[in-house]
């Protein structure tokens, strides 16, 4: 049985808008697809690995790589051709991917 993840590293550019509630969306390939809905997620900078809030698991759910939308770009804060190159630099040989969904936990400082 797989452990339940409990922390997930984002781009320190984006995590004022995960504190700030603007970002509730990340997209994954399946190595870091098995987040638990429900479960309490710490949330850590990938250049520095400093804590920066908790969030809380909605959903995880597949997507192809050619179903990115205007949605994710926004949700991203990204124009969709650079959120579509950003992907494929990070994920080259990857088509199924995963939209993992999250709420910003209370009582984040």
């Amino acid at each position: 049985m797989t452990d339940v993840p409990d922390k997930i590293t984002f781009y320190e550019f984006l995590t004022p808008l995960i504190t700030s509630g603007k970002k509730t969306i990340t997209i994954r390939d399946k190595s870091e697809s098995h987040y638990v809905v429900g479960s309490q997620v710490e949330v850590f900078t990938l250049e520095t690995d400093q804590k920066v809030c908790d969030i809380e698991i909605e959903s995880v759910a597949p997507i192809k790589f050619d179903e990115i939308n205007e949605f994710h770009a926004q949700q991203e804060f990204l124009e969709l051709p650079r959120l579509k190159e950003l992907i494929k630099e990070i994920y080259p040989d990857t088509n199924e991917l995963f939209v993992i969904t999250y709420q910003l936990r209370p009582n984040n400082a």
